[in-house]
Protein backbone atom coordinates (compact mmCIF):
# COMPACT_ATOMS: atom_id res chain seq x y z
CA UNK A 1 0.00 0.00 0.00
CA UNK A 2 0.91 3.64 -0.55
CA UNK A 3 -0.07 6.95 0.90
CA UNK A 4 2.93 10.10 -0.15
CA UNK A 5 2.27 13.27 0.65
CA UNK A 6 3.08 15.87 -1.86
CA UNK A 7 3.25 19.82 -1.56
CA UNK A 8 1.56 22.59 -4.05
CA UNK A 9 3.21 25.12 -6.09
CA UNK A 10 4.04 28.31 -4.30
CA UNK A 11 0.78 29.65 -6.50
CA UNK A 12 -1.30 26.97 -4.59
CA UNK A 13 -0.12 26.93 -1.22
CA UNK A 14 -2.62 29.45 0.34
CA UNK A 15 -5.40 27.22 -0.69
CA UNK A 16 -3.88 23.87 -0.89
CA UNK A 17 -2.33 21.90 2.14
CA UNK A 18 -1.60 18.79 0.25
CA UNK A 19 -1.66 15.98 -2.41
CA UNK A 20 -1.42 12.48 -1.26
CA UNK A 21 -0.77 10.32 -3.95
CA UNK A 22 -2.75 6.46 -2.79
CA UNK A 23 -2.51 3.36 -4.03
CA UNK A 24 -3.66 0.19 -2.71
CA UNK A 25 -3.65 -3.45 -4.73
CA UNK A 26 -5.92 -5.12 -2.41
CA UNK A 27 -10.03 -4.69 -2.31
CA UNK A 28 -10.46 -3.20 1.35
CA UNK A 29 -13.26 -1.34 3.61
CA UNK A 30 -11.88 1.84 5.39
CA UNK A 31 -13.60 4.49 7.47
CA UNK A 32 -12.78 8.45 6.87
CA UNK A 33 -12.89 10.31 10.07
CA UNK A 34 -14.61 14.15 10.06
CA UNK A 35 -11.78 16.50 8.91
CA UNK A 36 -11.37 20.14 8.75
CA UNK A 37 -11.49 20.91 4.96
CA UNK A 38 -13.09 19.69 1.94
CA UNK A 39 -11.23 16.77 -0.29
CA UNK A 40 -11.11 16.27 -3.91
CA UNK A 41 -10.14 12.36 -5.13
CA UNK A 42 -9.05 12.04 -8.94
CA UNK A 43 -8.90 7.93 -9.51
CA UNK A 44 -6.16 7.23 -12.33
CA UNK A 45 -6.39 3.85 -11.91
CA UNK A 46 -9.76 1.60 -10.30
CA UNK A 47 -13.00 2.40 -8.28
CA UNK A 48 -14.06 3.78 -5.46
CA UNK A 49 -17.85 3.70 -3.54
CA UNK A 50 -19.19 4.35 -0.38
CA UNK A 51 -21.09 2.41 1.87
CA UNK A 52 -24.03 3.20 4.47
CA UNK A 53 -26.97 1.51 5.81
CA UNK A 54 -26.01 -1.62 3.77
CA UNK A 55 -26.37 0.01 0.89
CA UNK A 56 -23.02 0.16 -2.20
CA UNK A 57 -22.73 3.60 -4.23
CA UNK A 58 -20.01 3.87 -6.91
CA UNK A 59 -18.68 6.74 -7.30
CA UNK A 60 -17.54 8.92 -9.64
CA UNK A 61 -13.77 8.72 -10.64
CA UNK A 62 -13.48 12.44 -10.01
CA UNK A 63 -15.10 13.64 -6.84
CA UNK A 64 -15.44 16.17 -3.90
CA UNK A 65 -16.42 15.36 -0.46
CA UNK A 66 -17.37 18.05 2.07
CA UNK A 67 -16.64 18.68 5.62
CA UNK A 68 -18.45 16.03 7.78
CA UNK A 69 -19.68 15.45 11.05
CA UNK A 70 -19.59 11.58 10.95
CA UNK A 71 -17.33 8.91 9.64
CA UNK A 72 -17.83 7.33 6.66
CA UNK A 73 -16.93 4.42 4.98
CA UNK A 74 -15.55 3.68 1.63
CA UNK A 75 -14.66 -0.25 -0.59
CA UNK A 76 -12.18 0.32 -3.25
CA UNK A 77 -11.43 -2.11 -5.64
CA UNK A 78 -8.62 -4.23 -6.36
CA UNK A 79 -5.77 -2.01 -7.82
CA UNK A 80 -6.31 1.33 -7.14
CA UNK A 81 -4.61 4.42 -7.50
CA UNK A 82 -5.67 8.12 -6.35
CA UNK A 83 -4.36 11.68 -6.15
CA UNK A 84 -6.09 13.28 -2.91
CA UNK A 85 -5.97 16.97 -2.91
CA UNK A 86 -6.77 18.55 0.87
CA UNK A 87 -7.79 22.11 0.26
CA UNK A 88 -6.83 24.82 3.39
CA UNK A 89 -10.14 25.44 5.32
CA UNK A 90 -10.48 28.76 3.35
CA UNK A 91 -9.28 27.21 -0.06
CA UNK A 92 -11.87 25.76 -1.75
CA UNK A 93 -14.09 29.30 -1.90
CA UNK A 94 -11.21 30.44 -4.36
CA UNK A 95 -11.67 27.59 -6.62
CA UNK A 96 -15.70 27.14 -7.30
CA UNK A 97 -18.83 29.29 -6.73
CA UNK A 98 -20.90 26.86 -5.31
CA UNK A 99 -21.04 27.66 -1.68
CA UNK A 100 -18.77 25.34 0.84
CA UNK A 101 -21.54 24.14 3.12
CA UNK A 102 -23.39 22.87 0.09
CA UNK A 103 -21.34 19.85 0.89
CA UNK A 104 -21.38 19.32 4.00
CA UNK A 105 -21.68 15.52 4.41
CA UNK A 106 -21.74 15.18 0.84
CA UNK A 107 -19.60 13.01 -1.94
CA UNK A 108 -20.50 14.04 -5.43
CA UNK A 109 -18.82 14.00 -8.66
CA UNK A 110 -16.80 16.88 -9.89
CA UNK A 111 -18.90 17.31 -12.76
CA UNK A 112 -21.47 19.27 -10.44
CA UNK A 113 -19.08 22.01 -9.46
CA UNK A 114 -16.77 22.01 -12.28
CA UNK A 115 -16.95 21.93 -16.05
CA UNK A 116 -17.13 18.55 -17.57
CA UNK A 117 -14.92 19.14 -20.47
CA UNK A 118 -12.25 20.53 -18.46
CA UNK A 119 -12.87 17.14 -16.18
CA UNK A 120 -11.95 15.08 -19.21
CA UNK A 121 -8.76 17.06 -19.79
CA UNK A 122 -7.39 16.08 -16.38
CA UNK A 123 -9.04 13.30 -16.62
CA UNK A 124 -7.10 12.13 -19.59
CA UNK A 125 -3.43 13.18 -18.62
CA UNK A 126 -3.97 11.20 -15.47
CA UNK A 127 -4.92 8.13 -17.18
CA UNK A 128 -1.71 9.07 -19.60
CA UNK A 129 0.90 9.97 -17.01
CA UNK A 130 3.23 7.41 -15.60
CA UNK A 131 4.94 8.89 -12.79
CA UNK A 132 3.29 10.53 -9.75
CA UNK A 133 5.10 14.03 -10.81
CA UNK A 134 3.16 14.17 -13.67
CA UNK A 135 -0.10 13.13 -12.57
CA UNK A 136 0.67 15.67 -9.55
CA UNK A 137 1.52 18.26 -12.38
CA UNK A 138 -1.77 17.48 -14.38
CA UNK A 139 -3.59 17.93 -11.22
CA UNK A 140 -1.89 21.70 -10.83
CA UNK A 141 -2.62 22.58 -13.85
CA UNK A 142 -6.30 22.00 -13.64
CA UNK A 143 -6.46 23.82 -10.47
CA UNK A 144 -4.23 26.70 -11.69
CA UNK A 145 -7.06 27.00 -14.65
CA UNK A 146 -9.86 26.72 -12.05
CA UNK A 147 -8.39 29.57 -9.39
CA UNK A 148 -10.43 32.57 -9.27
CA UNK A 149 -9.33 36.25 -8.34
CA UNK A 150 -11.60 36.56 -5.08
CA UNK A 151 -9.92 38.34 -1.87
CA UNK A 152 -9.11 35.61 1.17
CA UNK A 153 -12.23 36.92 3.93
CA UNK A 154 -9.49 37.53 6.76
CA UNK A 155 -12.15 37.56 9.59
CA UNK A 156 -13.19 33.83 8.83
CA UNK A 157 -9.07 32.94 8.83
CA UNK A 158 -8.92 34.48 12.08
CA UNK A 159 -11.69 32.43 13.45
CA UNK A 160 -9.83 29.39 11.86
CA UNK A 161 -6.84 29.93 13.89
CA UNK A 162 -9.07 31.01 16.78
CA UNK A 163 -10.62 27.91 17.09
CA UNK A 164 -7.32 25.88 15.96
CA UNK A 165 -5.20 27.91 18.83
CA UNK A 166 -7.70 26.47 21.65
CA UNK A 167 -7.70 22.71 19.65
CA UNK A 168 -12.02 23.56 19.68
CA UNK A 169 -12.42 24.54 23.32
CA UNK A 170 -13.43 27.58 22.85
CA UNK A 171 -16.94 29.02 23.31
CA UNK A 172 -18.53 31.00 20.11
CA UNK A 173 -19.92 33.72 22.37
CA UNK A 174 -16.18 34.55 22.87
CA UNK A 175 -15.55 34.03 19.60
CA UNK A 176 -18.17 36.69 18.31
CA UNK A 177 -16.59 38.73 20.79
CA UNK A 178 -13.13 38.47 20.09
CA UNK A 179 -13.86 38.88 16.50
CA UNK A 180 -16.25 41.75 17.22
CA UNK A 181 -18.97 40.00 15.06
CA UNK A 182 -22.49 39.16 16.02
CA UNK A 183 -23.49 35.30 15.72
CA UNK A 184 -25.77 35.38 13.06
CA UNK A 185 -23.25 37.28 10.18
CA UNK A 186 -20.27 35.12 11.44
CA UNK A 187 -22.27 31.54 11.09
CA UNK A 188 -23.23 32.61 7.68
CA UNK A 189 -19.78 34.14 6.48
CA UNK A 190 -18.18 31.14 7.86
CA UNK A 191 -20.66 28.42 6.60
CA UNK A 192 -19.93 30.28 3.03
CA UNK A 193 -16.58 29.54 3.55
CA UNK A 194 -15.62 26.62 5.79
CA UNK A 195 -18.42 24.58 4.66
CA UNK A 196 -19.73 23.70 8.09
CA UNK A 197 -21.27 25.93 11.20
CA UNK A 198 -18.11 27.35 13.81
CA UNK A 199 -19.92 25.16 16.50
CA UNK A 200 -19.56 22.16 14.30
CA UNK A 201 -16.02 23.18 12.74
CA UNK A 202 -14.90 23.63 16.64
CA UNK A 203 -16.23 20.33 17.44
CA UNK A 204 -14.18 18.63 14.25
CA UNK A 205 -10.99 20.65 15.51
CA UNK A 206 -11.46 19.17 19.02
CA UNK A 207 -11.74 15.27 18.02
CA UNK A 208 -9.22 15.47 16.07
CA UNK A 209 -7.00 16.90 18.56
CA UNK A 210 -8.41 13.95 20.67
CA UNK A 211 -7.31 11.50 18.45
CA UNK A 212 -3.81 12.69 18.37
CA UNK A 213 -3.60 11.67 22.09
CA UNK A 214 -5.28 8.16 22.11
CA UNK A 215 -2.39 6.74 20.97
CA UNK A 216 -0.34 8.31 23.99
CA UNK A 217 0.31 6.80 27.71
CA UNK A 218 -2.99 9.53 28.57
CA UNK A 219 -6.32 7.65 30.34
CA UNK A 220 -9.37 8.12 29.20
CA UNK A 221 -10.18 10.20 31.87
CA UNK A 222 -7.21 12.66 31.02
CA UNK A 223 -8.28 13.05 27.75
CA UNK A 224 -11.97 13.47 28.46
CA UNK A 225 -10.82 16.34 31.14
CA UNK A 226 -7.65 17.73 28.74
CA UNK A 227 -10.67 18.34 26.04
CA UNK A 228 -13.30 20.08 28.38
CA UNK A 229 -15.06 17.30 27.72
CA UNK A 230 -18.67 17.88 30.33
CA UNK A 231 -18.66 13.99 31.07
CA UNK A 232 -17.49 10.77 29.83
CA UNK A 233 -20.76 10.20 29.01
CA UNK A 234 -20.87 13.14 26.32
CA UNK A 235 -17.08 12.20 25.63
CA UNK A 236 -17.94 8.72 24.53
CA UNK A 237 -21.13 9.78 22.66
CA UNK A 238 -19.24 12.37 20.65
CA UNK A 239 -16.61 9.97 19.89
CA UNK A 240 -18.65 6.92 18.59
CA UNK A 241 -20.49 9.84 15.90
CA UNK A 242 -17.18 10.84 14.66
CA UNK A 243 -15.64 7.26 14.18
CA UNK A 244 -18.79 4.38 15.29
CA UNK A 245 -16.40 3.12 17.93
CA UNK A 246 -16.14 3.69 21.68
CA UNK A 247 -13.26 5.44 23.06
CA UNK A 248 -12.21 2.15 24.84
CA UNK A 249 -12.15 0.22 22.10
CA UNK A 250 -11.00 2.46 19.60
CA UNK A 251 -7.73 3.05 21.90
CA UNK A 252 -7.46 -0.81 22.15
CA UNK A 253 -6.67 -1.36 18.88
CA UNK A 254 -4.04 1.35 18.05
Amino acid sequence: MKFEKHFPAPQLKPYIKHYVVSENEQESEYKVFPSSSLVIGFQYKGKLASLHDNATTELHSSGISGISDGFKTFKNSANIGTILVYFTEIGFTHFATNPAHELFNLSISLEDIFEKTELEKVEEKLSNSHSDQQRIKAVEHFLLSQLKDRETDKLITEAVRLIYKNKGNIRIKELNNRLFISQSPLEKRFRKVVGTSPKKFASIIRFNSVLEEMSATKSLSEICYENHFFDQAHFIKDFKQFTGETPGKFKRFL
